[in-house]
């Protein structure tokens, strides 16, 4: 079904991995477009609660494969965001299961701003971020001018963008760029512990989480405290809810099954 990734599922966890080793997973419109199908098959598979996101080889993603962008003729960038990668962006936040970056190797450009779309990202400690943009001359996209100031501040994010500077994994933790870093020799199996982890909880919970969130980004406090109400309401009417109040009274663990 797919030729740029991968898609697999396992114990829950749906393992996407964008399979273009030799050109370090750099991004086509084919790759675009999978990417964003992936998402929603693993959106409406109720066998799916978590979904873990990565790169073959020794790359996690270089970004826009600039052999389809070069030429005589001039490149329609805005043509080919509204078209390939805002959808596939956008997809990202409307999926609402978990959805974790395991970052392998470089992302750069498009590909660390996907990865910053994420909602958990991992890092091997040979992995690195480039925000590659300013060295070609052009602007963060692809999400990197949201994600960027609102997961470091925009002092940082600035520099960032304004410098192309790498980041290694180190540096990324310690600026909330990354949420682990796991050393390479043991970093597939790290991540997919922590994706199983996180495939164990009340799934619908962590949507409702993950959207109400997201809205509260761009709401005032009063409107938040009522998407809150409403998002309370739905996640009460869930089978999850029911297990995790009756496994607190017979003090055990939980036993969620994302329903």
């Amino acid at each position: 079904m797919f030729e740029t990734i991968v898609y697999e599922v396992s114990e829950a966890v749906a393992v996407v991995t964008m399979n273009r080793p030799d050109k370090f997973n750099a991004f086509t419109g084919q790759m675009n477009r999978e990417i964003t199908e992936a998402l929603k098959q693993a959106q409406k598979d109720p066998e799916v609660r978590c979904i873990l996101l990565t790169g073959a080889g020794r790359a996690f993603n270089a970004g826009q494969d600039l052999g389809e962008v070069t030429g005589d003729s001039q490149v329609d960038f805005g043509g080919m965001l509204r078209n390939r990668y805002n959808p596939m962006i956008l997809q990202f936040q409307k999926t609402e299961k978990p959805i974790i970056a395991a970052i392998n190797g470089v992302a750069a450009g498009a590909g660390m701003s996907m990865a910053l779309a994420c909602d958990i990202r991992l890092a091997s400690d040979k992995a690195s971020f480039v925000n590659a943009f300013v060295n070609i001359g052009l602007v963060p996209d692809s999400g990197g001018c949201y994600y960027l100031p609102r997961i470091v501040g925009i002092g940082k994010a600035l520099e960032l963008a304004f410098t192309g500077e790498k980041v290694s994994a180190e540096e990324a933790l310690r600026i909330g760029l990354v949420n682990q870093v796991y050393p390479a020799e043991r970093f597939q199996e790290e991540a997919l512990a922590y994706a199983r982890k996180l495939a164990m909880q009340p799934t619908r919970a962590i949507g409702l989480i993950k959207r109400t969130m997201l809205k509260g980004l761009e709401m005032g406090l009063e409107e938040t405290l009522q998407y809150e109400a409403f998002a309370q309401e739905a996640a009460g009417s869930t089978a999850d809810y029911k297990e995790g109040v009756q496994a607190f009274l017979d003090k055990r663990a939980a036993r969620f099954t994302g329903r």
